[in-house]
């Protein structure tokens, strides 16, 4: 009976040892004056030592949520054992597009992912705060939005991606709430242009911002990752584009993510042999 309840004692400390590595935390948001939710998931060895990790920060798309990554792609806990990551998953509402909106002051998700998150992630998380040790991506609107404050706050991330972006915002439909963040097209049409990631390829920086672009060939925007690839080109921007058989559902984002966590991995080792 002793030895039984040792090793019911055993299993139960492995359990909760592994629920430890994937944690919802609620993050105030000064900028909205709310508690916005946000999964973090470390690796098993953090409860092991003291070392410091390198961050990817991933994006739920349109009328998704935080918890999206870890319910809809299994095996997220072991890709951040694999690259010693620590992956964060914040929440952008069902359609903010990660913008702050011009037109509503209550929606200020631009400034909640790319300043809040990672000033209470690197407070409350070991993480390396270098910026080079902090990569972002995201699908379908967290393509979009990841590359979009990437591109506006280098001065946070050192690497981006996308997966199957939504990167013409001024072509959505309407039914993804892009009327209710950016104003009516008609009237705030400069937005829509401005703010579209296909028509800030200029912007990217040249030789501080890794990037990788994913998308499915037989997705229904490919041509948009595409657009921005060939951009990039003529621009002589260096990054990584991918286009391989895959729609626009989990199927093909759950083996996205791990190209692009193996990519980032990569920019991650050589900034810290540059050192």
């Amino acid at each position: 009976m002793k030895q039984l309840l040792c090793v019911v004692l055993f299993f139960i400390s492995i359990t909760q040892q592994v629920r430890a590595a994937v944690d919802t935390v609620k993050i105030y948001s000064k900028a909205m004056q709310k508690e916005v939710n946000c999964v973090v998931i470390t690796p098993t060895s953090y409860l092991k030592g003291q070392q410091r990790y390198a961050s990817v920060y991933l994006l739920h798309g349109a009328r998704g949520n935080y918890s999206n990554w870890v319910t809809k792609v299994p095996g997220m806990q072991e890709l951040a054992d694999t690259y010693q990551q620590i992956l964060i998953c914040p929440d952008g509402n069902i359609n903010s597009w990660y913008y702050d909106s011009p037109i509503d002051s209550a929606i200020r998700y631009e400034t909640h992912i790319a300043r809040e998150v990672p000033l209470f992630i690197d407070a409350h998380y070991r993480t390396n705060t270098d910026r080079q040790q902090r990569a972002i991506s995201g699908l379908s609107m967290g393509g979009h939005g990841a590359l979009f404050i990437a591109i506006r706050h280098p001065e946070t991330f050192g690497a981006c991606g996308s997966m199957s972006g939504a990167l013409d915002v001024s072509i959505i439909p309407k039914g993804y709430g892009l009327d209710k963040i950016l104003g009516d097209i008609k009237e705030n049409a400069a937005y829509y242009k401005d703010w579209s990631v296909l028509n800030m390829a200029e912007n990217f920086p040249k030789d501080s911002l890794q990037v990788i672009i994913d998308c499915g060939a037989q997705d229904f925007i490919a041509y948009m990752s595409k657009a921005l690839h060939e951009k990039l080109v003529k621009l002589k921007i260096p990054h990584d584009y991918i286009e391989r058989p895959g729609r626009h559902d989990w199927d093909y984002w759950g083996t996205a993510v791990r190209y692009q966590l193996l990519f980032f991995n990569q920019v991650f080792k050589k900034a810290g042999k540059a050192v």
